[in-house]
């Protein structure tokens, strides 16, 4: 059944939308993080410009956490201060993504930053995981412990001036790092269309050694404002936001989550992460592929406006 998106100037499959919306939010059930990061090149892939996909995946992305967030909120799992300091830096760093995106997009550019951006992180995430599950899954076999950093531990960012207190997350940091995760996670949501727990997890387990039981709930409301922010500054600015599309893409996650997350349930940690870290790395080798593959139609027409 065929149906039209406003927005993204095509038609589509409602089912094979539908289908999309299912297998990424089986996924980030599986995996426990968003998919952002392989929705935005999904949508590429089956022909939505990169500039709409970018944009209404924001909006799946808040729809997404803002669940998650309550769950959290609820248990008391999330740390309201490290939070805010967070989002303090992280909407300047939205304002700043969606700038720069505005920008590129006017001079044309923006589908070619988006895809070596895309295949930049990716590949590097992806072997990293792969490499970290590998590593684990040997030591297992060996009988060995798994490495795992300890929370409360510290790292050189620890002994940057301007150090406050986080007491739900036990640590004692600067707040510069602190900050400067923020508007990365921020500046990437808006220009990239990725969730801020593809990222930010990692990010305050090894670098700031947050504890486990308060990452994911405070990841998740950083990535609620920040995508909400996205997608209203997006809409306002660029009016790329189509809701048609995002609708259809909220269902199929919905769905798709509740299955993924039993799945996930009976699986073993470092089989999970290589898991995905495979799906990481070849989602980035076809962006890759993408970008070299020479296209069908070697020009296109495009309306710039009155001169």
């Amino acid at each position: 059944m065929q149906i039209y998106l406003p927005i993204a100037d095509m038609p589509v499959n409602v089912f094979l939308i539908l289908g999309m919306g299912l297998a990424v939010g089986f996924i980030s059930g599986m995996f426990g993080i968003g998919g952002g990061f392989l929705m935005t090149p999904l949508l590429i892939f089956v022909g939505v410009s990169p500039a709409v996909a970018v944009a209404t995946v924001s909006t799946h992305i808040a729809a997404s956490s803002f669940s998650g967030a309550l769950n959290y909120w609820r248990r008391r799992a999330i740390d309201v201060a490290l939070a805010l300091m967070l989002l303090s830096a992280g909407i300047i760093g939205t304002a700043t993504g969606v700038w720069l995106f505005t920008e590129l997009r006017a001079v044309d550019q923006l589908d070619l930053v988006i895809g070596i951006l895309y295949v930049s992180l990716l590949s590097a995430v992806g072997l990293f995981m792969i490499y970290e599950s590998l590593k684990a899954e040997l030591r297992t076999r060996k009988g060995l412990p798994s490495l795992l950093r300890r929370p409360g531990s510290h790292s050189w960012l620890h002994g940057l001036p301007l150090k406050l207190r986080f007491k739900r997350s036990k640590i004692y940091v600067s707040a510069i790092p602190v900050w400067g995760i923020g508007f990365i996670i921020g500046f990437a949501g808006a220009i990239m269309g990725i969730g801020g727990g593809f990222l930010l997890v990692p990010m305050l387990i090894y670098f700031l050694r947050v504890p486990t039981g308060t990452v994911i709930g405070t990841s998740m409301v950083l990535t609620l404002i920040t995508m909400a922010s996205a997608t209203v500054m997006h809409a306002v600015t660029n009016h790329l936001v189509d809701a048609i599309l995002a609708l259809i893409l909220m269902v199929g996650g919905v769905i798709g989550a509740q299955f993924g997350a039993r799945t996930g349930q009976r699986m073993r940690g470092e089989r999970l992460r290589l898991l995905l870290g495979i799906l990481v790395f070849l989602v980035g080798l076809r962006f890759a592929f993408e970008l070299v593959v020479q296209p069908e139609d070697l020009y296109s027409i495009r309306h710039v406006g009155d001169m």
